[in-house]
């Protein structure tokens, strides 16, 4: 059901972050304070938050090599400007 939302172009991108923030967030991270984290959970945790902002925030246009692409892990946060999950 929510990959519908994210991959449909009549929602704005800021609706998306902002129920990726409510709802997605809460519930992955709910009763974190008990969990024992090790580097493979921290890893696949980013994995999944990069996969979700790159849904949201879709194909950008590059004018320079005229041709469309994804963004990179940086640009991503750099525009989200929000800390990860962890």
């Amino acid at each position: 059901m929510l990959q519908k939302f994210f991959k449909n172009k009549n929602i704005s991108k800021k609706q998306k972050l902002r129920l990726k923030n409510t709802i997605i967030d809460k519930t992955l991270t709910y009763a974190s304070e008990t969990w024992t984290l090790t580097k493979r959970d921290r890893k696949q945790l980013n994995i999944f938050e990069t996969k979700v902002y790159r849904r949201s925030l879709g194909p950008v246009y590059d004018n320079e090599r005229e041709k469309w692409g994804i963004l990179t892990n940086k640009e991503i946060y750099a525009g989200v400007k929000k800390p990860t999950i962890i």
